[in-house]
């Protein structure tokens, strides 16, 4: 028997000597796993140069910074509309007409009972130099002891009241004369005229329509000009404060969202417009459009420019806490540095001192040995 039991360890041997070197060799290979899982396991960033900007959004509608609405200043008959919507026009070109047949017919009859007051005028300035006549013979009758007082008096009162009469009827011709004024007047309001140079951007009546202008000016068109349009972009009660006149501003729309337009932020209208209980403010600039590419109601996505820095050293936000960054150093382990930061954005921040650019900072400044002794314990742990 005892030589079969020592056949059986020499056998056991080189089992046991497999084991040992598997069981080596097995923590050798997670200490090397876990020490270089947790340094793939790191992210990092290139601190690099590039513009920050600080913005402030916003959503808003374009509209033409200056524009007329075009009415009737007289009823009747739409008898004609000259113009389509998208036609540009100039100062004084004829729009539409309305029918003038009544108003003519009112001009012709202020203009004949005019010339009636002016035949009278005639005649009572007759009268008068005839009154004057009698009213001398008399005075020289009445030195030559020729006539009597009653006469006299009678000559002067007849002078006299045809002077009265002349005045009143020049009186009368006074104000027909502003009739006629106001019937021509109405007469050419009947063909009405673009009071700007601009686009018809919108036509409301119709042709044939019949128009009322007694009480309210009927709309006809609008006519607007589209070479320099108007942003009014609303923004909350939480970024208005952070809003001046004067700062810079760019937007794009939502059919060319890669070109970007820029202007000037001019005003903020001070009440407030609210909806579902929501306060925002109207802030306002213009913008050149000379290419067309623009047109009412279009909507923009706003950005107003609070602070911006360009070309300088950047890291992404997650990379600093406070001031603080965590640097890669020679030997692969992150090294805490203190920075001086500069314009900060959600996304990036400005490093004013303390890197250098191509140096590579850890994001969250996390350190990577607290993960090393974690994976340590757990395999002592597993090895128990």
């Amino acid at each position: 028997m005892a030589p079969v039991a020592s056949k059986r360890r020499e056998w056991l041997k080189p089992l046991l000597v497999l084991f040992v070197f598997c069981v080596v060799g097995a923590t050798g290979w997670w200490f090397v796993r876990d020490g270089h899982a947790e340094t793939l396991s790191l992210e990092t960033f290139t601190v690099s140069r590039g513009d920050i900007l600080k913005l402030v959004t916003a959503t808003g509608v374009l509209e033409p910074s200056n524009y007329v609405d075009v009415g009737a200043q007289v009823s009747g008959q739409l008898e004609r509309i000259h113009v389509r919507v998208g036609q540009s026009v100039a100062e004084g070109e004829l729009l539409a007409e309305i029918d003038p047949t009544v108003y003519m017919a009112k001009v012709d009859a202020t203009r004949a009972q005019l010339k009636n007051q002016q035949a009278q005028l005639e005649d009572r300035k007759a009268q008068l130099k005839l009154a004057d006549i009698q009213f001398r013979r008399q005075q020289n009758l009445w030195q030559e002891d020729a006539t009597t007082r009653e006469a006299l008096q009678v000559a002067e009162a007849t002078r006299a009241s045809a002077r009265a009469q002349l005045a009143m009827l020049e009186a009368q011709i006074e104000q027909t004369s502003s009739t006629l004024r106001a019937e021509e007047a109405n007469l050419g309001y009947a063909r009405i005229h673009a009071p700007m140079d601009g686009t018809v951007v919108s036509i409301e009546a119709r042709q044939g329509q019949t128009l009322n202008a007694t009480q309210t000016a009927p709309l006809l068109m609008r006519i607007a000009n589209l070479n320099t349009m108007r942003v009014r972009a609303q923004v909350s009660e939480a970024d208005v404060t952070n809003l001046l006149p004067g700062m810079p501003v760019y937007f794009t729309t939502l059919g060319d969202s890669d070109h970007k337009l820029f202007g000037e932020l001019q005003y903020i209208e001070p009440t407030p417009e609210v909806t579902n209980n929501v306060v925002l403010y109207n802030a306002l600039f213009t913008v050149e459009n000379t290419e067309r590419r623009l047109l009412p109601q279009m909507t923009a996505q706003v950005f107003f420019v609070q602070e911006e820095a360009r070309g300088v050293l950047r890291l992404p936000a997650s990379a600093v806490t406070g001031e603080q960054v965590q640097v890669l150093g020679d030997g692969g382990q992150p090294e805490p540095r203190i920075i001086e930061t500069g314009v900060t954005n959600r996304v990036h921040v400005e490093v004013r001192a303390g890197l250098s650019e191509g140096e590579r900072v850890v994001s969250g400044s996390r350190d990577p040995r607290a993960g090393q002794g974690q994976g340590r314990s757990s395999f002592r742990g597993m090895l128990r």
